[in-house]
């Protein structure tokens, strides 16, 4: 089985031929489009991403084989304890995962989670590049509808930077879709714009005075 899926990980087209060998068929239809992003520019950084982020509704947790390659470990964890465990430095998430996180949040059981992805299944969703505002005292992912988004190709490929705090940038605005990292476990999230695509955006997560 190891050589099928090390032949899987060079090839994403074997992936086929190990689910004839198996006799297996992946329940695809279960999988719900729920968001995309782009890894934005930062220098020094050798490899960016497409990532696709899709979701799926089980009544129970399935098993999980890690790999020790694309896998090395799991845990299963509630939007409210993974965020906990993010601010708490016992588990890291980039920003588009805590945003993710944080996107979930919004529902109350797992029942209502899926009610919406079935309602929203033919809408599609909107692909994110965010832009990086470096401020005198921290960094800002800039988000498609914030009010200091730029769709120019100059600022997809290089950062943006100002000598103002992220405090004073933050009292300039008013049409917000941004992140803002105090540092690798602080984040903020402020959204004022309106979703797309019948989609929900996260509510705005504003850390407590304990984490700073």
């Amino acid at each position: 089985m190891s050589s099928s899926l090390d032949r899987v990980r060079r090839d994403p087209r074997h992936f086929l031929r190990l689910c004839v060998h198996l006799d297996c068929t992946p329940d695809i239809w279960a999988l719900h489009n729920w968001s995309a992003w782009l890894t934005p520019f930062l220098r020094g950084t050798t490899r960016r991403f497409d990532t696709a982020f899709f979701l799926c509704c089980l009544r129970e947790p399935p098993p999980v084989y890690p790999d020790l390659a694309e896998v090395v470990g799991y845990q299963w964890s509630s939007p409210s304890e993974a965020t906990e465990s993010f601010l708490s430095k016992e588990i890291w998430l980039p920003p588009p995962q805590f945003y993710e996180v944080r996107r979930l949040a919004n529902f109350a059981s797992l029942s209502d989670l899926h009610k919406f992805c079935l309602g929203r299944a033919l809408e599609g969703l909107e692909r994110w590049l965010p832009i990086i505002l470096l401020t005198a005292d921290g960094m800002v992912h800039l988000l498609p509808g914030d009010e200091l988004y730029l769709e120019d190709s100059d600022f997809l490929e290089n950062l943006m930077s100002t000598e103002k705090k992220t405090e004073e940038i933050m009292k300039e605005g008013k049409q917000f879709h941004r992140i803002v990292t105090y540092h690798r476990h602080l984040y903020d999230i402020h959204v004022t714009v309106q979703p797309k695509y019948k989609h929900v955006y996260p509510k705005n997560s504003v850390v407590r005075k304990s984490h700073l």
